[in-house]
């Protein structure tokens, strides 16, 4: 009974998955990342983090080595918990390039705190899991942007 049952979710979750149309997945994908986004400049990690794969990959500037796995992306963020408090922010120009299970999401980001503006470029890689939810299996902030 469980081996049917099972089959029937594998059945349900791939026909979901490829009624997906091309322009659901931006709109999907985008929506993910505001909604962390908001989390995030309130000073709560917890919307990236379950939006995080297992195997997430991790860069930011502040770091020297790629950070691997959810786990050590939870003991980065251990510490600035409750630390960030972003007024307000733009998500300019945001791009997906997608498949069916995997989607690429890059934008620049600005950031208002107070009177400072804080800018970054950032790339999040999407990966739709079995289970029918999209999770960021690589991230890359960076803030070195051009004038």
């Amino acid at each position: 009974m469980k081996q049917i049952a099972f089959l029937i979710l594998i059945i349900f979750v791939k026909m979901n998955s490829s009624q997906i149309s091309d322009t659901d997945i931006p709109q999907t994908i985008i929506a993910l990342e505001k909604e962390a986004l908001e989390k995030w400049n309130q000073g709560d990690p917890s919307g990236y983090l379950d939006l995080s794969a297992d195997d997430v990959t991790y860069f930011d500037p502040s770091i020297e080595q790629r950070l691997d796995g959810l786990d050590n992306l939870r003991k980065y963020y251990e510490p600035i918990k409750g630390q960030i408090n972003i007024s307000e922010y733009e998500m300019i120009n945001p791009k997906v390039t997608a498949t069916k299970e995997m989607a690429v999401l890059t934008f620049n980001l600005h950031s208002y705190k107070a009177d400072t503006v804080y800018k970054w470029n950032c790339t999040e890689v999407y990966r739709l899991e079995s289970d029918g939810q999209w999770k960021i299996v690589q991230t890359h902030w960076s803030n070195y942007i051009k004038p």
